[in-house]
């Protein structure tokens, strides 16, 4: 099966039932989450490490992974699944999604977040057919912000504001930009302490970003400023809102990232690869790849006297890839 066998009515039931997916596992992160703050509450299993301290999965995680799974099975026996907690406990990290109708969710997004009880996590539903993100649902119950999107259907918040919020009109990117922009970025779970590493490579990116224009040998972006949420899920849907302008990151997986790159890109906004081309002033923009680990977006952007919007954005990505360094996020099969 591949997307054109998938008609508007059947998407539409598909739409319908993943959002209210999206609010019924929703609901179980809140209650789960509610019942920490409660005399007497039943002890939730200490979370657990995966690949080190700061990857890490509670009672909450697999439950309500099980729940979205069982229910979308019952749905759609057909379809395939994909799910952050049953995929971490296999051998392989090979790229698993083909041109089959897939489900890809993270039921809780921002686990370290959720643990210390900061708002910033919610369940991640993505339904991707042909490789490309059609359907998104992210549902942050303690912030009680539901961001969905359908193909062709645009993307909204709430069910009642159309993204981005800014719309009359929606600004175009700032004409320094990345300066007046704000930057979302995350340190991510690669911590190993060298020079040539992800992460030192990424703080100097963030730096090169930060610092005042035209300093660190012409790389600096003084950007408005520099956010960052601890969910990677959450960070695509605030570029769909237009609160950030700008998302770089390496290293997130596919369940980190399909309800949102959906969700970005019904709202207009744009996602390509976070690692700069040889040549960033001239080289093709190429659309994202959903397994590739490696991303860079840029918020919807509306027209000025000089460009489109589609222009401001790209002006935009090559300006960024000017000054960041290139990761190594690699994994086989992708």
């Amino acid at each position: 099966m591949t997307a054109i066998e998938i008609g508007q009515a059947e998407l539409d039931d598909i739409y319908a039932f993943a959002v209210q997916l999206g609010k019924d596992a929703g609901k179980m992160l809140l209650d789960a989450a509610m019942s920490r703050c409660s005399a007497g509450r039943p002890e939730e299993k200490e979370h657990v490490e995966k690949m080190n301290a700061v990857d890490l999965v509670t009672q909450t995680d697999e439950d309500v992974e099980a729940f979205v799974k069982k229910s979308i099975v019952k749905k759609y026996p057909s379809h395939k699944f994909i799910g952050e907690e049953t995929y971490s406990k296999g051998a392989s990290k090979d790229y698993l999604v083909d041109k089959s109708p897939t489900w890809i969710v993270d039921p809780l997004d921002g686990t370290v977040n959720y643990i210390h009880l900061f708002p910033m996590f919610c369940v991640s539903i993505g339904f991707v057919v042909d490789h490309k993100p059609t359907i998104g649902v992210i549902y942050a119950p303690f912030l009680n912000q539901l961001f969905t999107a359908c193909r062709g259907r645009g993307a909204w918040l709430n069910d009642t504001q159309q993204l981005p919020l800014m719309r009359n009109p929606v600004p175009p990117m700032p004409a320094n930009a990345p300066s007046g922009c704000v930057l979302s970025c995350e340190w991510g779970k690669d911590r190993r302490d060298r020079p040539d590493g992800n992460m030192w490579r990424k703080v100097e990116s963030f730096v090169n970003l930060a610092a005042e224009r035209g300093g660190r040998g012409g790389k600096g972006g003084m950007v408005h400023g520099v956010r960052s949420l601890g969910s990677a899920t959450l960070d695509l849907a605030y570029c769909a809102m237009g609160s950030f302008d700008i998302w770089w990151e390496g290293g997130c997986w596919e369940w980190d990232v399909a309800a949102g790159i959906c969700i970005l890109l019904e709202a207009g906004g744009l996602v390509t690869t976070a690692n700069p081309p040889a040549d960033p002033a001239t080289a093709p923009i190429e659309e994202v790849r959903l397994g590739s680990r490696l991303y860079l977006a840029v918020r919807p952007a509306g027209p000025s006297e000089n460009e489109t919007g589609r222009q401001s954005q790209e002006r935009t990505v090559r300006e960024v890839w000017k000054r960041v360094m290139e990761l190594d996020y690699s994994r086989p099969g992708a």
